[in-house]
């Protein structure tokens, strides 16, 4: 999502940051380039001339010009900046209140709210170790009803159940009493949407609202909505005492000014993002992190999160054990990796948090690694057991079979199998030698100054 804005603001923020001195025009210049930045990202117009001011007043003070690298220390001031324009510190769900815990869901209709109603649901199931159920008083979309006992019954938690034709707040209330009956510990109630604010949305949420009494109200917003997301936030948080907020299609093309203008707004910290379409694609949201991420600084904490949630740590375990036999590395091993960095969000994903990751990505976008993965894998699945166990007895004949069931071709099996050997290489260094072999052999495959200095 931050790709555009991270790409912008690198620009200019790298011509400042190996500066020895900076002055007055310099900081001019560069708040003009900040601004340009935010208004492209579709940040909304009050938040960008409070953000740009806070960093300008900082960057003419003695902050800047007394310190020995003024151009790092501008950077500085922009990453706390940010920090603060996104909320601060990270704030998670009051799960503290008295059992059954009520989360209000609210949002216009399309942003998302069923399917995180659920992803929320499964978070709080797997995560927080509590029994959940779920409700739909979407009373106006027969398909919203059935959606939410669709994802409750994929995810394994409670649908209690509502139809069209009924009273909104009755929904509500029979559910919060079945809830307290069935010893449910947290009950998410999702509400009904329109393309549009309307009277009518907003008495209704409101009157869900008290006769429920929510401890979390979630404002639950589509971030490619842009400086539109900022109108309908502040229309929600006018009639809502809103707790919390969701932006939901974060690994879609949007621009990031949802998630800059709709804190400043509402006032209500950022929870969570909607991170993909899978019931597991929820991340807490992070606001230093996050602003590490749009200035091209990576989030590598995440991504180390990421890994322990999602690795299958017995495949990695039994992989570990093989290699310290000196047992072979083969396609079977080199599909799990594949399949499991798939289940990471994939290549794309994965890049966006690394340092640097803005300008691999763009170099990798041509490529289009998502495709070149999935087109391994079937490869792979097309092959006969043997043949995965040992890649070097594959013959030419082998690999036209080989292409013609996997719908590839012959070029595209001998270039997995190229891969695979190089990769198959890098294992034995690491068996053998640590990583530091594998690091020294590396070096050798890089440009110049891409390897750190011992």
């Amino acid at each position: 999502m931050f790709e555009s804005l991270s790409s912008r603001l690198g620009n200019t923020l790298r011509a400042l940051s190996g500066s020895g001195r900076l002055t007055e025009d310099d900081v001019k210049n560069a708040s003009r380039e900040l601004r340009m930045a935010l208004l492209e990202a579709d940040v909304a117009l009050p938040v960008v001339r409070d953000f740009v001011e806070r960093v300008r007043a900082r960057a003419v003070g003695a902050e800047v010009t007394q310190s020995l690298t003024p151009g790092q220390a501008f950077l500085r001031i922009v990453q706390q900046e940010l920090v603060t324009t996104l909320g601060g510190e990270t704030q998670g769900l009051n799960l503290r209140a008295q059992p059954p815990l009520v989360i209000l869901m609210a949002g216009l209709q399309g942003s998302g709210k069923t399917t995180t109603s659920g992803k929320l649901a499964l978070r709080l199931k797997d995560v927080d170790k509590k029994k959940v159920m779920l409700v739909s008083c979407d009373v106006y979309r027969p398909a919203a009803i059935e959606q939410l006992r669709i994802v409750a019954e994929k995810i394994g938690v409670e649908c209690f159940p509502s139809a069209v034709g009924q009273n909104p707040v009755d929904i509500a209330r029979a559910a919060l009493d079945h809830a307290r009956r069935a010893y449910a510990e947290v009950l998410i109630v999702d509400t009904a949407g329109r393309t549009s604010v309307d009277e009518a949305m907003m008495q209704e949420i409101a009157a869900l609202h008290a006769a429920i009494e929510p401890a979390e109200t979630l404002f639950v917003v589509d971030s490619m909505t842009g400086q539109d997301a900022a109108n309908t936030a502040k229309a929600f948080a006018d009639r809502l005492p809103l707790s919390g907020v969701v932006l939901t299609k974060v690994d879609g093309d949007a621009r990031g000014g949802a998630a800059l203008s709709v804190r400043t707004v509402t006032g209500a910290p950022i929870k969570f993002l909607g991170v993909g379409e899978k019931s597991s694609a929820l991340e807490v949201f992070h606001p230093d992190r996050i602003a590490s991420r749009i200035l091209g600084q990576g989030d590598v904490l995440s991504l180390i999160e990421e890994t322990v949630q999602k690795v299958d740590r017995d495949k990695a375990e039994k992989l570990a054990q093989k290699l310290k036999k000196n047992k072979r590395f083969d396609l079977e091993d080199f599909r799990d990796q594949m399949l499991q960095m798939q289940n990471m969000g994939g290549v794309g994903a994965m890049l966006e948090k690394l340092p640097g990751g803005a300008q691999m990505q763009a170099q990798l976008a041509k490529a289009n690694p998502e495709k070149e993965v999935g087109r391994s894998i079937a490869i792979i699945n097309s092959m006969t057991r043997r043949e995965r166990r040992f890649p070097d007895h594959i013959k030419a004949s082998h690999r036209r079979r080989i292409a013609a069931g996997s719908g590839t071709q012959v070029q595209d099996v001998n270039r997995l199998l190229r891969q695979f050997d190089q990769t198959r290489d890098m294992m034995k260094k690491v068996a053998s030698g640590g990583m530091g072999k594998l690091m020294r052999g590396l070096a050798g495959r890089m440009p110049p100054g891409m390897m750190p200095r011992r």
